[in-house]
């Protein structure tokens, strides 16, 4: 594919820069103080959160390995699904329950604005700023101005849960970790501590998929 061809390359670029020595030397908080860690109690993981969910309608947005990059902002579609709902079913938003589960090239939606810089993840998922027009520094879906109300924060507010494929993020950290000759379980670690606070970390995408539609779960792939 032509974005995996143009991720290798940016990747392989950042090898050959030197400053991104500092990234060896930095010193990140650890993930329980950044609200975020493997979902887990006594060393298993806990998936109880699903019990929780018995909306009326419930449905799962597969971005999977989505290119963020292209086809514009994907989180218009969560947010159409509760308006249409609002509308037509009369239903409050307490009464729905949606789920974006990311896998992939989604990565950078969970990732905070620290990771975005200092990994430059606007130009390794060739995503740019539409403010700036360059390869984007944060992570442009918490607020995204457009389309309206199709941004993170406004999800959050209405309820939406976001998830984060431990073995996919373990894959992208092994990657970015080869090509910056440092090791993976210290990239690993930085990813899982830059994820954004409310982001649910599961053990596998597919995993998840099967047991959300088991509690009644609708699917959409996106």
């Amino acid at each position: 594919m032509a974005h995996d061809s143009r991720r290798r390359s940016f990747v392989a670029s950042l090898g050959s820069m030197a400053a991104l020595a500092v990234f060896s030397q930095a010193r990140v908080p650890s993930a329980d103080a950044k609200g975020t860690a493997p979902q887990q109690k006594d060393g298993k993981w806990d998936l109880s959160w699903i019990e929780g969910l018995k909306g009326k309608h419930r449905q799962v947005f597969d971005f999977g390995s989505r290119d963020l990059g292209v086809g514009g902002n994907p989180l218009r579609v969560p947010r159409n699904y509760m308006n249409a709902h609002n509308t037509v079913s009369g239903l409050p938003d307490n009464e729905l329950n949606t789920i974006v589960a990311i896998a992939g090239a989604a990565f950078a939606m969970n990732a905070s604005d620290r990771l975005w810089k200092e990994y430059a993840l606007g130009e390794y998922f060739q995503i740019k700023d539409t403010f700036t027009g360059k390869w984007s520094e944060r992570n442009i879906f918490v607020d995204a101005p457009a389309p309206a109300n199709a941004s993170i924060k406004a999800l959050l507010a209405r309820g939406t849960i976001f998830w984060q494929c431990n073995n996919a993020l373990n894959g992208t950290a092994d990657e970015v970790a080869g090509k910056m000759n440092r090791a993976s379980a210290d990239v690993r670690a930085d990813f899982v501590a830059g994820l954004n606070p409310w982001v649910k970390l599961v053990p596998a995408h597919t995993m998840l998929l099967g047991l959300v539609q088991e509690h009644g779960f609708t699917y959409e792939k996106l």
